[in-house]
């Protein structure tokens, strides 16, 4: 994780937001760009994580701590992929075209590269796509904000790729909600068969601490420098 509002290790900076690079698979992804595209550069120069090294952006999101560092990053780097929900406003799209070798607008599930595909755009009022890879224990759910409703988005995956759910990470959005909403949550989460949480940004510390006491051992702590090592299996 190269940006978010939690701590995790001591070297980098953090800031409201999310940014998740994923390597290992067909192409190298990174999902979102935080909110400064400053604090994000330097924060993957100390990971010894290069901007040329990316070849796909998966942007979840309009929200500016999601897409505020996308600039900088194809200052870097303009040969890359770059996968925006349809929903995106004109402008924004017309800038990421201009400035980038190809751009994706997502509005049905798509298929990213080997095992890995968007979500489409779910929800209503501010549309959103997640990210999922497909590994021999599960189905990977990986959120920006999960403003559709983290329960709907995993009920979605489960339901659209017929797999079962092996570990849901990201921001949950649950800040403002009540500790007996969240218990809810958590009851549907384990009734979907979610084996393993990184519930981190957005989520909010009381309901991270309710996802941490449930998971228990299958809890995973996500900050700003958190690293997570999936095996994929032969997945396609």
């Amino acid at each position: 994780m190269v940006y978010n509002n939690i701590p995790s290790h001591e070297d980098l900076r953090t800031a409201w937001g999310i940014s998740i690079f994923i390597e290992g698979l067909e192409k190298s992804i990174l999902f979102d760009t935080g909110g400064d595209g400053s604090i994000l550069l330097s924060n993957m120069e100390k990971l010894k994580i290069y901007p040329k090294e990316i070849e796909t952006v998966i942007l979840s999101h309009i929200h500016l701590d999601h897409i505020g560092g996308i600039e900088e990053i194809l200052e870097k780097n303009e040969n890359i992929s770059v996968y925006i929900p349809s929903s995106f406003p004109v402008d924004f799209k017309n800038f990421i075209v201009k400035n980038t070798k190809e751009v994706i607008s997502v509005k049905e599930p798509i298929k990213v590269c080997k095992s890995v595909y968007s979500t489409g755009e779910l929800g209503t009022l501010i549309k959103e796509q997640s990210l999922v890879i497909h590994t021999k224990k599960g189905l990977i759910i990986i959120t920006g904000c999960a403003h559709p409703g983290i329960v709907n988005i995993v009920r979605f995956a489960r339901n659209y790729f017929k797999s079962d759910i092996y570990l849901v990470l990201g921001g949950f959005h649950l800040m403002a909600y009540s500790e007996k909403q969240v218990n809810d949550i958590i009851r549907q989460l384990r009734e979907l068969g979610v084996k393993k949480v990184g519930p981190s940004h957005c989520t909010g510390g009381k309901p991270i601490e309710l996802f941490k006491e449930e998971w228990g051992r299958d809890y995973i702590e996500l900050g700003c420098g958190a690293k997570v090592k999936i095996s994929l299996g032969d997945e396609n």
